[in-house]
């Protein structure tokens, strides 16, 4: 498949054919709660990235066609496929259900490094990743299978939500390989 640069990202609306066509991994991304709309049209490059099954922007956030996730985006959001989900613990226990991975990444005192995944990963995986501000709902930890976190050796409590994403979504592709 031909790779389209940022300009054509954005100037782009794939067809059923052109996204039959593109080879998806094992993995989900749910997006808990996201207040940045920068951080959710990373989320999307992201997802395209590495290739997402599906992608599920739950509870109170903005969601496409948002002309400020489209920018950061570079036009992804057309080609991830994805849902808008009222509630993300209804997502994860659906996901559940049907045999996939829970994975939060969230800092929390039953959190393990990330070095660890490869060690614990059962695909299909779903990565969550949350609000900025609250991180993750408790119900949504406690029914996570696999809660990491990145260490963190500045000043600085946390990492950028789609940076925290991207990190463990590569170090959880390395198992696949």
């Amino acid at each position: 498949m031909q790779k389209l640069n940022a300009q054509e990202l954005r100037k782009t609306n794939p067809t059923e054919e052109e996204l039959k066509k593109i080879q998806r991994n094992p993995i989900y991304f749910v997006l808990d709660r996201i207040i940045d709309t920068y951080n959710t049209g990373s989320l999307f490059r992201l997802a395209d990235a590495v290739g997402v099954e599906k992608m599920y922007l739950c509870g109170e956030m903005e969601y496409p066609p948002s002309s400020r996730i489209h920018r950061a985006a570079v036009g992804t959001e057309g080609w991830v496929p994805w849902e808008k989900e009222e509630s993300t613990l209804e997502v994860v226990n659906k996901l559940k259900h049907q045999g996939v991975q829970i994975i939060v990444v969230e800092q929390h005192p039953q959190s393990t490094s990330y070095k660890l995944l490869a060690t614990k990963v059962n695909f299909p995986v779903a990565i969550v990743v949350g609000n900025e501000t609250g991180g993750i709902e408790k119900e949504v930890l406690d029914a996570a299978q696999v809660i990491v976190e990145l260490p963190m050796f500045g000043i600085n409590k946390s990492f950028n939500v789609w940076g925290s994403g991207a990190v463990v979504a590569y170090k959880i592709l390395e198992s696949l390989t």
